[in-house]
């Protein structure tokens, strides 16, 4: 009687299930590796755009400084230089109204009109929250504060805040007045009080608000300073007050005022933001 010979049967069956194996397991350790590429891939991007956060951030404080330092000086300019690749800068014209008013005698004295100083443009940074993100209420001001004036000498002209809002996160600058009484001289027998108020009014060469990204140099010339003077009498000495309103927000400082007479001194800067 003759045998049937299944070994080599078997064998072939081995070798089989050796080939299917190994398929098995280097299509996972491909899955796996591509998985892990990823997640690295998106772990590198949320860090490369969470840098650029910080590194804008600073920009735009660096971009205030030099705006600041050639508000004043009609023809100056200067420039920042700006790197974004996932998010992107907006330039906004005229977005913001400016309204500036004295009170002192228990009556506004003085108001400005809708062409004087006029109305005041703002920069804002957009960031998906993908690569940063606070809570859902979250402002913070990382250059100067809410206020829409001030009366100090040493407080920057520009606020700049960061903020959540819906899929973004935004870095908005914008610029605020400074009300001051400068100096009380005496005139002919009479005291005059010298009040300045200034004022830093950004225009864009867009009449839309209007994106960049890339490389890029952020740069702001003042193209015209103006000033007008208002002069009152003051009956007693007194302390009255200077209001300022940009866009919706309005605040107000206090102003020593002596018997005599005032000279209200309002001084616009157009500095013109472009790149």
């Amino acid at each position: 009687m003759r045998r049937l010979r299944i070994l080599p049967f078997f064998r072939h069956n081995r070798a089989v299930s050796y080939t299917v194996s190994a398929i098995i397991i280097t299509a996972t350790t491909i899955a796996l590796v591509l998985v892990a590429a990823l997640y690295a891939y998106q772990v590198l991007d949320r860090q490369r755009g969470t840098a650029e956060f910080e590194v804008v951030r600073k920009s735009i404080i660096s971009f205030n400084d030099s705006l600041e330092n050639v508000a004043w000086k009609q023809g100056a300019s200067r420039s920042t230089r700006f790197a974004i690749e996932y998010g992107h800068l907006q330039l906004v014209p005229t977005v913001n109204s400016i309204g500036i008013n004295a009170t002192f005698d228990d009556r506004v004295q003085f108001l400005s009109n809708s062409t004087f100083p006029g109305s005041t443009g703002l920069i804002k940074y957009w960031l998906s929250n993908n690569y940063v993100s606070f809570d859902a209420s979250y402002e913070s001001y990382i250059l100067g504060n809410s206020s829409a004036v001030i009366s100090s000498s040493s407080a920057p002209y520009g606020r700049a805040f960061i903020k959540q809002q819906t899929g973004w996160i935004t870095i908005t600058l914008d610029y605020r007045v400074r009300a001051m009484r400068t100096s009380v001289i005496n005139v002919n027998g009479t005291n005059v009080n010298y009040v300045d108020i200034w004022v830093i009014k950004t225009s864009m060469p867009v009449s839309s608000p209007w994106s960049y990204v890339h490389n890029f140099d952020l740069r702001a010339q003042c193209v015209r300073v103006q000033t007008i003077s208002y002069e009152y009498a003051v009956a007693n000495n007194q302390t009255g007050q200077v209001s300022a309103k940009i866009g919706s927000s309005l605040s107000q400082v206090p102003i020593s005022l002596v018997s005599g007479k005032v000279v209200f001194n309002v001084v616009v800067s157009e500095v013109r933001v472009s790149v």
